[in-house]
């Protein structure tokens, strides 16, 4: 199933599954590990643990952050998979980073468990059938789908990819704070 077949775009998430191509779930989940495999990593190991502004995540604790966001949408795709009639927990994203202490880890093995992560995802969406697939579930922001899941995923991780790219990679260039 593809990007199109997401009806209604779930709201909230769709600035996520709108950064993913109108391809084959699957395929855009194997597409999002092979960016994995393409980060810039000696780009994020001179950012060190800088920001752009105070208060701002590292680039450590935005991988932490894809990393639990995953674990997350694996188990509300699972639950919602097998009709779970109740709404799924939400998590508090600032208090996961700021529990996860990830700034005392390698980039090396955050980005190892994210792929490790992703991986494991893949596998999840390949036991889905089509009638799985289109099953929804409620979440903190409304009713979202399964399917819907398979694209929120790739896409939150290019939305913060960017987000490095565009505010991060010009402390490169300049001098850089902390």
């Amino acid at each position: 199933m593809k990007r199109e077949d997401i009806k209604p775009l779930p709201e909230y998430f769709d600035k996520y599954i709108n950064k993913v191509e109108n391809i084959p779930v699957l395929e855009a989940l194997e597409i999002s590990l092979r960016e994995l495999e393409t980060l810039p990593v000696d780009a994020y190991e001179k950012l060190g643990n800088n920001v752009y502004e105070p208060g701002k995540w590292t680039v450590k604790d935005i991988l932490q952050h894809l990393i639990d966001t995953e674990r997350v949408f694996s188990y509300r795709a699972t639950a919602f998979s097998r009709n779970e009639t109740g709404q799924v927990l939400s998590f508090d994203e600032g208090l996961y980073v700021a529990q996860a202490d990830a700034n005392r880890r390698s980039l090396q093995e955050l980005i190892q468990e994210l792929k490790t992560v992703r991986r494991s995802f893949i596998e999840l969406y390949k036991s889905f059938t089509p009638e799985m697939l289109l099953r929804k579930g409620k979440g903190f922001k409304g009713e979202y789908s399964v399917l819907s899941i398979g694209f929120i995923i790739p896409g939150h991780q290019r939305w913060h990819l960017e987000v490095l790219e565009e505010r991060y990679f010009p402390l490169l260039k300049t001098s850089v704070k902390h």
